[in-house]
């Protein structure tokens, strides 16, 4: 007779993530009515969406590729950097140094770095608008409140 040993498992869960890491990406919240939430939840049970954060997603991604006019007609108006843009110390003293003032226009995520000083900010920032998420230091952002847009 064959000796079956017990299955054994970790006392802890282990975590797996795939996909963005969370620094890559910002949580929201949506309120769905019930009729709403239903219909995601049959979609997801039907096996079309993995889980109702994917459904989301998408349709978050079809409604901007389906507006993408708009979003080409405004930056063509109004000049902004699209994406991942960082502001790091060394670029706001240069741009003190030279006597200039950033206004800072970010569709994405825009970061100014840890090393940044308020007082620099302050000085080297004259407006910065963010469509998306702003990093920074809550010091820096304090510095710049008044020229948030």
């Amino acid at each position: 007779m064959m000796d079956v040993m017990p299955e054994t498992r970790p006392q802890t869960p282990i975590t797996m993530r795939f996909g963005p890491r969370p620094a890559d990406h910002e949580k929201i919240t949506v309120n769905l009515g019930f009729v709403d939430l239903g219909h995601v939840d049959l979609l997801v049970s039907e096996g079309v969406y993995a889980n109702r954060s994917d459904f989301i997603r998408t349709a978050v991604r079809n409604q901007i590729e389906r507006h993408a006019d708009i979003t080409r007609q405004s930056v063509a108006r109004k000049p902004i950097e699209v994406g991942l843009r960082r502001y790091g110390r060394t670029e706001l003293e240069a741009a003190r140094a030279a006597g200039a003032r950033l206004d800072i226009r970010v569709l994405g995520l825009a970061v100014i770095a840890d090393d940044v000083p308020p007082d620099l900010a302050s000085t080297a920032i004259a407006s910065i608008e963010v469509l998306g998420s702003l990093q920074a230091s809550p010091a820096v952002k304090r510095a710049l409140a008044d020229r948030l847009l």
